[in-house]
């Protein structure tokens, strides 16, 4: 027993010896000084929002993944595109406005032109519009730690109604380029809305990453609704928006588009905007096929300026009383 012990408490001994000998974890790392987090370069994130912009061929690729209560069953995955004009419609150093511009074949051989969803940048924000319950919105304020070299991403629909917000920073570590947002609130959207579905609103993460060739939007969504008077995520739903630069569609098309209703768009902006700030958030309808009570109707005024039926300064005042009529409380 003393011989077996003997011998444990050496080869104890040699270990210690060995860790000893070991480099220190600490004293192998570098210096926290010499550690700098690569984000908060207002020049370098205002280049890789504007690198968004241009002419594309686009895949919206959509897939529930992992089922979070039995008996739910994954929906097929659901594949779809088109081409898209990008325009950065404003452009300011903190403030970067990207409006995209869906352009479809009909099936009878014309072009569609429709407005589509519309991203905003901003730096360093105040406050950011988030979604937090069915219709309604709130400005939430953003403490200066969290906003520090961080932009925000608000995303508006067709109508340019909210949809949601979030906030995260540009970052390049590992020779990628990517934002990633915080954990945000969402409405449904229209794949979802219009056909039964048990959960209600998305809680997901956004991430916008710069390719070799174009970029892609890439989102992790849980599904939520209510089971058994209790909140429930049904489900995991994997989103991946690819961007490739491309010009064989007909850009013209869009560009005519929003030569003939960008001044109507900004009208209708601003009366959101005026909405929002009055209220300090938004309370409105959401409709499952158009996005909110105003989308199929701020949609038409812009076709009805296109196609000659109405001036934009008509149109225009239509729409003021329409947002106004939907927003008042």
């Amino acid at each position: 027993m003393i011989g077996i012990g003997g011998r444990r408490s050496s080869h104890i001994a040699a270990i210690v010896v060995a860790f000893a000998a070991w480099p220190d974890a600490a004293a192998a790392r570098p210096a926290a000084a010499a550690v700098q987090a690569d984000y908060g370069d207002q020049a370098r994130d205002h280049a890789a929002i504007l690198a968004m912009a241009g002419t594309f061929k686009v895949t919206f690729d959509m897939r529930e993944t992992t089922p979070l209560v039995a008996g739910y069953t994954p929906y097929p995955a659901k594949i779809s595109g088109g081409h898209e004009l990008v325009r950065a419609i404003v452009d300011t150093p903190d403030h970067v406005v990207l409006q995209h511009l869906l352009v479809v074949a009909d099936g009878n051989g014309k072009t569609m032109v429709i407005k589509h969803w519309r991203q905003d940048w901003t730096f360093q924000p105040a406050h950011v519009l988030t979604y937090v319950a069915p219709g309604r919105w709130t400005l939430r304020p953003v403490p200066e730690a969290e906003r520090r070299g961080a932009w925000s991403q608000t995303v508006w629909q067709t109508d340019d109604s909210p949809r949601y917000g979030g906030i995260g920073r540009w970052r390049y570590d590992d020779g990628a380029t990517r934002w990633t947002s915080d954990e945000t609130r969402r409405p449904l959207a229209r794949r979802d809305a219009t056909r039964g579905v048990p959960y209600d609103h998305y809680l997901g993460t956004n991430r916008h990453v710069l390719t070799p060739n174009g970029w892609v939007h890439e989102q992790d969504n849980a599904k939520i609704g209510s089971k058994d008077g209790r909140p429930a995520t049904f489900v995991h739903e994997y989103v991946v928006n690819s961007y490739v630069p491309a010009r064989d569609f007909p850009v013209a098309a869009a560009e005519d588009y929003w030569a003939k209703t960008h001044d109507y768009w900004a009208i209708v902006r601003a009366e959101w905007d005026a909405a929002i700030a009055r209220d300090g958030g938004l309370a409105l309808g959401e409709v499952a096929d158009s996005g909110s009570v105003t989308g199929h109707q701020l949609m038409l005024l812009a076709d009805d300026i296109v196609h000659g039926d109405a001036t934009t300064a008509a149109a225009s005042e239509e729409a003021r009383d329409l947002i106004r009529g939907a927003t008042r409380r």
